[in-house]
């Protein structure tokens, strides 16, 4: 149960001293993450740039070996849970609460109208697909090169209002929105 892992290794972290290794495990009985955590505060992502936070003083020649294999990230600030990745390409991964099916439907009103896509100037996002993550549905959508987080703030906040309308629809899907998402559910993976 991730869950309870999860949650044995927080309780851990916040009796222990400062520095001090966290080497819970995997654990059959205890609270589950949700059982600790304040449900109704808003959850703050800090994006760091470097891996130092994570490593004591002795560690730095790991750190440094880290921080040359990170990918750039950077959170854009009109949406939440987005974030631009840039490997070969620029990539937005978009992590939605709502449950996937649900998630999975919305994209494919929006595709089967040929609105899947985030038009930015000088091009578009095209939609990749989606992958699952310890319980979020992460929609990714891939930009041409040179595509940066300011770029996409208000052409995301505008596909985010065509979004939620598709999410909040409850009109069953027609047949070209069903094989739309019979194609996006063929691609989709799962991250462990």
């Amino acid at each position: 149960d991730l869950s309870r892992d999860l949650a044995a290794a927080l309780l851990e972290a916040l009796d222990a001293e400062p520095g001090t290794a966290i080497t819970a495990g995997v654990t059959a009985e205890g609270p589950r993450l949700q059982d600790v955590l304040d449900l109704t505060a808003p959850f703050e992502v800090t994006v760091h740039d470097t891996y130092g936070a994570y490593w004591n003083e002795e560690d730095a020649e790991e750190d440094e070996e880290a921080d040359t294999e990170t990918l750039p990230t950077v959170r854009l600030t009109a949406i939440d849970h987005a974030y631009l990745t840039t490997m070969n390409k620029p990539f937005l991964r978009w992590a939605r609460p709502e449950d996937e099916d649900d998630v999975v439907a919305a994209i494919a009103r929006l595709h089967a109208k040929r609105e899947s896509a985030v038009q930015i100037p000088g091009g578009e996002g095209r939609f990749l697909g989606y992958f699952r993550a310890v319980g979020l549905t992460v929609p990714v959508w891939e930009f041409p090169d040179g595509t940066e987080a300011k770029d996409l703030e208000g052409p995301m906040a505008e596909y985010a209002e065509r979004f939620e309308a598709a999410l909040q629809s409850d009109a069953p899907l027609d047949a070209n929105e069903r094989r739309a998402k019979a194609g996006i559910v063929s691609r989709q993976v799962t991250l462990r």
